[in-house]
């Protein structure tokens, strides 16, 4: 029992660190400009979306991922696309899009 309680406080424990570090915000005072030119695949279905747009922090800075043909996860879901968010002093912060539910 023990052994098993002591595995559950790693796992916390893990599970917390993974969680701090994920929420990490990063701020830049100005957001990177994107490549011009995006070549898209062929959509693989009609149910795909492109989801444009995407960034990933990087150090202090953020890299551009490029867009994406993805599928929603459920019916009546729509994709919601990233935004730059203005900070004041701060800088700048990406949020990523999402899928959302529409009714």
């Amino acid at each position: 029992m023990k052994k098993k309680l002591n595995r559950l406080l790693i796992l916390v424990v893990v599970l917390f660190s993974v969680s701090a570090a994920a929420s990490a915000q990063v701020y830049v005072r100005v957001h990177p400009v994107a490549p011009v030119v995006v070549v898209r695949p062929p959509q693989p279905s009609p149910a795909h979306v492109w989801v444009d747009d995407e960034w990933e922090p990087q150090g202090e800075t953020y890299v551009y991922t490029g867009g994406h043909w993805d599928r929603p996860p459920h019916a009546h879901y729509r994709y919601h696309h990233g935004y730059w968010d203005h900070r004041g002093e701060r800088g700048d912060r990406w949020h990523h899009g999402r899928w959302r539910r529409h009714y």
